[in-house]
C-alpha cells in the first residue's frame, strides 16, 4: 500500500475515534485538521465555521500562524471559502497569485501558500462551514484528495452537529428542571400564603430580581425553607 494511501487511511480511523469518543469539540476538530493535513501533506488545514454574523472564521487549525489565524472572517459567496458554502461545491485553485477568486493574496504569498482545496461543511443539506488545505509548491488536487478531503467534512460536520444536538438536549432539560422546581415552589407559596398561582408566581419573580438570583435559585430557596420546616 502506498505510504499517503496509508497515512490516510490512518487518518480516517483516528477521525472515526475521535468522532465517538467524549473529547470537546474543540479537540476533535483541532485533531481533525493535524491529521488532514499530515496525511495528505499540507502545509495549512483549517475548518472554518459561520458565525452569528453569517460570516466564515477560522475554528481550527494546526497552523500557529499569527498571520493567517487572525485574517478577516469571509462573507458567504466571498473568495474560495464562501464560494464553497455558497455553492456546496468543492474549489480547487492551482495557482492562488493568479486566482481572481482567492481573497487574501498577501497572506498567501507571506505564508508561502501556492495551491488550494477547499470543500464544503453540511449538515442536512445546509452548509455550516468549509475545510480547506493548502500546498507550497502547485499542485493539482486529485480526485481522490477531494473525495478525502470531502470525507473529512462530512465527519467534522456529524461532529459539530452531534455538539449542537448534545447542548440543545442540555439547555432543554435545564428548563425542564428549572419548570418543576419553580412549579413546586409556586405550590409551597399557594399553600402557606393563600396565594393565586399567578401571584405566587410574581412574587418568585420579584425575589429573583430583587435578590439578582435566577428563578430556579429561588425556587430551590423556597422548597429548601419548606423541608426545614417539615424536618424540625
Amino acid at each position: 500500500m502506498p505510504k499517503q494511501q496509508s497515512d490516510i487511511l490512518n487518518a480516517l480511523s483516528k477521525i472515526s475515534q475521535a468522532i465517538t469518543s467524549e473529547s470537546y469539540l474543540d479537540d476533535i476538530l483541532k485533531l481533525i485538521v493535524t491529521v488532514t493535513a499530515q496525511a495528505l501533506n499540507s502545509k495549512i488545514c483549517s475548518l472554518m465555521l459561520l458565525n452569528d454574523k453569517g460570516e466564515l472564521e477560522i475554528k481550527a487549525s494546526q497552523s500557529i500562524s499569527e498571520t493567517y489565524l487572525k485574517k478577516p472572517p469571509l462573507k458567504v459567496g466571498e473568495g474560495v471559502a464562501g464560494t464553497v458554502v455558497k455553492t456546496q461545491k468543492p474549489v480547487v485553485v492551482d495557482d492562488i497569485a493568479d486566482s481572481k477568486l482567492y481573497k487574501y493574496k498577501d497572506i498567501a504569498e507571506k505564508e508561502g501558500l501556492t495551491s488550494v482545496l477547499c470543500v464544503p461543511l453540511t449538515v442536512k443539506g445546509k452548509s455550516i462551514g468549509a475545510l480547506d488545505i493548502y500546498t507550497t509548491t502547485s499542485h493539482a488536487f486529485s480526485d481522490n484528495e477531494i473525495a478525502v478531503l470531502s470525507t473529512v467534512a462530512n465527519q467534522a460536520a456529524i461532529v459539530i452537529e452531534n455538539t449542537e444536538l448534545i447542548v440543545k438536549t442540555k439547555i432543554i432539560q435545564e428548563e425542564l428542571e428549572s419548570r418543576k422546581l419553580m412549579e413546586r415552589a409556586k405550590s409551597i407559596l399557594m399553600k402557606q400564603n393563600n396565594m393565586t398561582e399567578d401571584v405566587a408566581f410574581r412574587s418568585i419573580q420579584k425575589q429573583a430580581m430583587d435578590k439578582r438570583k435566577s428563578i430556579k435559585e429561588i425556587s430551590e430557596a423556597i422548597i429548601l425553607v419548606e423541608e426545614l420546616k417539615r424536618c424540625s
